[in-house]
Order: structure tokens, then C-alpha cells, then sequence
């Protein structure tokens, strides 16, 4: 379900108890002055992190018991983030570190910035779903033996590639003809596979109120679930649903599993059509 609406519009006309998510990832514009078609992205800051904390008091309205949030940002504004979500009667679980591989913002007076926050929290204290993933990363330097099982996934994530315009690009940016990217913000399908494998079961419905290009949607369908997206822009809108009926390779999530090999129950959070024999070949 992909909706071309205004997503604060979207949610304050939503029937009461309906439709009801299970995870939504709050992944908005950063206020930063960036030139986007159908959004102001240089708000008075009080009135941005106004609109967030409406935002976040709306989806906890429809979310279910125990459904978890992610709401990435700048580190920067990790209070304010915060601040949103608990005014909004979110209970905050963790603060991931998304650590960046191949950028880093340099600084003159203070240490370089080189990783982005995203707040998880749950409505209550006990989150309906949490799938506790293990993953099988490169030996550390120091140690003298692979782990025979992997390893659970903490709070600092550093094995998640973003998707730059300069260091590193790669070939999953969704590009124009003359190859500029189509959304300068574009969330990479690794991500968004760790937090819904993380916080939802097959079936369940993923919430996102800032699609973008979609990859929730896109992520979410091979898993299994029930995707409900809101973006704006008509033309982001196009490129979604064209995403989400032509799969490119790059978008596949089937080249990631094998890095949760170790979870257990894996195959049962995957769903119909991907299996744990599949995977581990």
C-alpha cells in the first residue's frame, strides 16, 4: 500500500484504531536545507520538532500493543528525538549507533562525526516482537577463532553500508538517466532488513510515513509483511511503485541472509517462500 499524501494529513484522518502497525520506521527529513520538491526542509526548529512529536503521538495512536518505532536522525538531535518519542508516550529501548563506513562529517573544534542515532522504542514497556538476530561478521583483530554460532546484534551497528553520493555509491542508488541519484536520502536495503527482521513477524504491517523510494516497501514485501507507505512527492511515488514490481538484484534480499544464518527460528521470520535450506545454501 503505497498512499501520495501528506503523512501528518494521513494519520490525523485515519479512522480511530485503524489501520493498526506493528513497526514503523520514522525515517524523516532532517530539516538540514536540502532542496526537496514537496517539502520545506529549512523549518523554524521549534516548529519542525513540533511536527515530530505530532508525528510520533499519531502513530502511537495507531499502533498496536508492544509495536516497536525507529526513528532515525542526526546524532545531533538525539535529545529532541528522544524527547519526541516519550511526549508521545513511546517507551524508549535503545539508542543505536549506525556507524558510518565510508563518510564522516569533519570538525575544527570537536571530534569528526561519523555515525548517525536511531532511537528504538515500543508502546509499553514489553515490545510485542523482538527477534533477537544473530549475524556472522569478519573475525575482530585479536581474536584467534571464528564463533561457531555468530553473534547477537548490539546497539553500535557498523557492518551497515550507507549509500553515499561520493566515496562510495555503488550500484543500489536509484539513479536518473544522467545518473544523479532520484532521492538524495536513500535508506539501503540492509538496514531496513535488520530492523524489520528485528521487530516483526510475517504478516505484520510496516509503517512508514516517509517512503522515499521505498525500500521499507520493498524490503517488507519479500518478508513477508504488510507494507503501508506515505510519500508526498507524486514522482517518488512513481519510482516506488516501479520498484516494487520490478525487483533489480540489488534490492534482492536473499544475497543478505546467509549473515543471519544463525538465527534461531530463521526461516519462521522470513515467511512463505524463504527458507532456512535456501538461506544456508
Amino acid at each position: 500500500m503505497v498512499v501520495c499524501d501528506d503523512c501528518l494529513r494521513y494519520l490525523s484522518n485515519v479512522p480511530a484504531g485503524t489501520p493498526t502497525f506493528d513497526l514503523t520506521f520514522l525515517d524523516p527529513p532532517f530539516n538540514q536545507g536540502k532542496d526537496y520538491r514537496k517539502h520545506n526542509d529549512s523549518l523554524n526548529q521549534s516548529v519542525y520538532w513540533s511536527w515530530m512529536s505530532d508525528i510520533c503521538r499519531l502513530v502511537f495512536e495507531h499502533s498496536s500493543d508492544g509495536a516497536a518505532i525507529y526513528f532515525m536522525q542526526r546524532e545531533k538531535n538525539t535529545e529532541f528525538v528522544l524527547k519526541a518519542l516519550r511526549s508521545a508516550g513511546w517507551t524508549f529501548q535503545n539508542l543505536i549507533i549506525w556507524k558510518k563506513k565510508t563518510s564522516a562529517i569533519p570538525g575544527l573544534a570537536r571530534f569528526g562525526k561519523a555515525h548517525q542515532i536511531i532511537a528504538f522504542a515500543t508502546k509499553g514497556p514489553r515490545p510485542r516482537i523482538f527477534n533477537r538476530l544473530r549475524i556472522d561478521p569478519p573475525l575482530p583483530m585479536g581474536y584467534n577463532k571464528p564463533r561457531d554460532h555468530g553473534v547477537f546484534v548490539t546497539d553500535i551497528w557498523d557492518d551497515i553500508r550507507e549509500l553515499t553520493s561520493g566515496y562510495f555509491s555503488g550500484n543500489e542508488s536509484l539513479r536518473n538517466s544522467d545518473g544523479e541519484r532520484v532521492h538524495k536520502q536513500q535508506s539501503p536495503v540492509a538496514l531496513l532488513l535488520r530492523i524489520v527482521l528485528s521487530s516483526s513477524n510475517p504478516d505484520d504491517a510496516v509503517f512508514d510515513p516517509f517512503l522515499g523510494t521505498g525500500t521499507t516497501n520493498v524490503v517488507g514485501s519479500q518478508l513477508n509483511r504488510r507494507g503501508i507507505g506515505i510519500e508526498i512527492d507524486p514522482l517518488y511515488v512513481r519510482v516506488i511503485k516501479h520498484r516494487l514490481a520490478n525487483l533489480r538484484e540489488s534490492d534482492n534480499v536473499k544475497k543478505l541472509l546467509p549473515y543471519y544464518r544463525f538465527t534461531d527460528q530463521l526461516d519462521t521470520l522470513l515467511g512463505p517462500g524463504l527458507s532456512h535450506r535456501e538461506v544456508a545454501s
